[in-house]
């Protein structure tokens, strides 16, 4: 059987491959032999590390165009043929950032999948090896590249699902007994496009951390650097950190485990007060030349209005959630890979912003379209909200994914997991409760096709003191195949003192809180753990919006 399929990792095996408005424009395809690698548990998110040895592999390359759109579309499969041989389903992997797939990250995720013997795939989605909007999302100055980012927003999507399951089909002589998504940030986004637009693409979809309402995520990453700005001030990152760190004492305990994790993030935007910390010593500063220096008020309005988010001009009305306390907001994000949302940059003496790349091209491509004599720096606080506003009236349909209408992949038999870190420095997980939310009140029996899973301790898809939900992918499969619906789900956190603790996630709108009253109370045995009932809470707490207005006006 092996050496039939080697054999059949030739172009003219995949003759005949279609896609209804679209153009095959070449089929390549590449033998690989004695492929030795890992599978590492941080690029799968809800799956843990594989080894892969002297695996066979047919690498299909497919790239395509839409007759008139002027796009080029690459998909990328793996098609296994021994070490491990096919298990009759596939596995395909999300994007993150501003790619769609086919890149880095992707091709670390497609690693696991094959070694867990899944036929595995991924999109450019048409962009190519680009990292940032500014190489694609204009077609001139003022003009918009609408194909290309419905391309990146959705098409491509099920475009690749139904070119992967060809591919199969036509290889194997079958296709795919079960098919699955799995992604973080952008390839959570994705995954949930997929069961919106597209429910019949997948059976399983695997969603971490994902950019649901991108036109706000987009907008809203920037608002701490509006704030600065506004008030013309920007304060040390030391400062932050500061309050940062008070925020996790005081909160810490409200789980009632001390552990050096916020688990009840409201709780704890409900009871700490940022202000408190102003005129407190922050010794050897090292923006500040290592030098002791004291907490402003301004670095406070900037921690505060970070963790509670956008607020409208003049009525501090609230428009979008901030990012969970305790969580880094000042400095590089975990491996030095994205500048923290609150970042000021004091390397000349003077300190000025940082503002995170992923927030700036948005704004500077996608709302200023390109105009040059854009100044990011100089808005106003109604100038903001109008770029608020238009983001949302012009982007919604295309990058979105909050429609909360689940029901038609309900009733297709698709199956969805969606996991958020309450240490997320990039993306509000308030953001996925409220999605969860939504989705139960428009569908009553959400629970039985849909469950969320909050992760305290844990950053952007990765990092910080939780481990992943690396079984969250096996009960997925296990709910699809055999319908056992998930329950908790077994997660490593590495408390304070730098033990690691077994512990348990539980579906939202659950908890889980430590059985001391049992007899246990072993905070590191998972066995004393239990999921009880939590608050859906449709708003997160905001705080008293007027509050930062006036602090801005002083």
């Amino acid at each position: 059987m092996a050496a039939a399929l080697s054999a059949a990792c030739v172009p003219a095996t995949f003759n005949g491959l279609a896609l209804f408005g679209a153009e095959i424009l070449s089929i390549d395809t590449k033998p690989v032999t004695n492929y030795s690698t890992w599978g590492l548990d941080i690029a799968r998110f809800t799956q843990p590390t594989v080894k892969i040895q002297n695996a066979t592999f047919c690498n299909v390359t497919v790239s395509y165009t839409h007759p008139g759109q002027d796009d080029n579309i690459f998909v990328e499969t793996w098609l296994p043929i021994e070490n491990p041989t096919w298990n009759d389903r596939l596995q395909a992997v999300g994007g993150g950032g501003w790619q769609a797939g086919r890149f880095l990250l992707s091709w670390e995720t497609m690693k696991g999948a094959l070694g867990d013997g899944y036929a595995t795939t991924t999109t450019d989605a048409g962009l190519g090896s680009a990292a940032d909007p500014a190489e694609w999302s204009l077609i001139s100055p003022g003009n918009l590249n609408w194909y290309k980012l419905n391309n990146f927003g959705s098409v491509s999507l099920n475009d690749q699902a139904i070119i992967s399951k060809a591919l199969i089909k036509s290889f194997y002589g079958k296709g795919p007994d079960y098919s699955y998504w799995n992604g973080c940030s952008q390839g959570g986004r994705q995954g949930i496009m997929l069961a919106q637009r597209y429910p019949d693409a997948y059976d399983g979809i695997s969603a971490g951390a994902p950019v649901l309402y991108s036109s706000f995520s987009g907008t809203g990453l920037y608002w701490p650097q509006q704030v600065m700005n506004v008030l013309n001030e920007y304060p040390y990152g030391c400062e932050m950190d500061a309050i940062t760190a008070a925020a996790v004492r005081d909160c810490d305990g409200l789980d009632g485990v001390t552990d050096g994790i916020i688990s009840d993030i409201d709780g704890c935007l409900a009871s700490f007060d940022p202000f408190k910390m102003v005129g407190e010593p922050v010794p050897k500063c090292s923006q500040a030349g290592n030098r002791t220096v004291e907490v402003g008020v301004a670095a406070a309005v900037v921690v505060n209005a970070t963790w509670h988010g956008m607020v409208k001009p003049n009525s501090g009305a609230p428009v979008w959630y901030g990012l969970p306390p305790g969580s880094l907001i000042s400095v590089e994000a975990d491996g030095g890979v994205l500048t923290g949302v609150a970042a000021t940059n004091c390397s000349s003496g003077t300190c000025v912003g940082s503002p995170n790349p992923m927030t700036t091209g948005w704004i500077e491509r996608f709302d200023a379209l390109g105009d040059p004599n854009f100044d990011i720096t100089k808005m106003s606080y109604a100038d903001f909200d109008d770029i608020v506003h238009y983001t949302r009236q012009i982007y919604r349909s295309a990058f979105d994914t909050d429609d909360p209408d689940l029901s038609r992949f309900r009733d297709a038999g698709g199956k969805l997991v969606t996991f958020h870190g309450l240490w997320d420095a990039l993306l509000p997980p308030q953001a996925t409760r409220k999605y969860y939310n939504e989705v139960s009140a428009t569908v009553p029996d959400t629970p039985t096709f849909f469950r969320h899973y909050d992760v305290p301790g844990l950053g952007h898809c990765i990092g910080h003191a939780s481990g992943q939900p690396t079984s969250l992918f096996e009960q997925l499969r296990a709910w699809v195949e055999r319908g056992e619906a998930p329950g908790q789900s077994p997660v490593n956190v590495t408390a304070a003192d730098g033990a690691t603790h077994n512990r348990i996630l539980c579906p939202y709108p659950e908890v889980a809180r430590l059985d001391a009253e049992g007899g246990c109370g072993d905070p590191a045995d998972a066995r004393c753990w239990r999921c009880v009932a939590g608050v859906i809470r449709h708003k997160s707490v905001l705080f008293d919006a007027a509050r930062l207005v006036d602090r801005v006006a002083e």
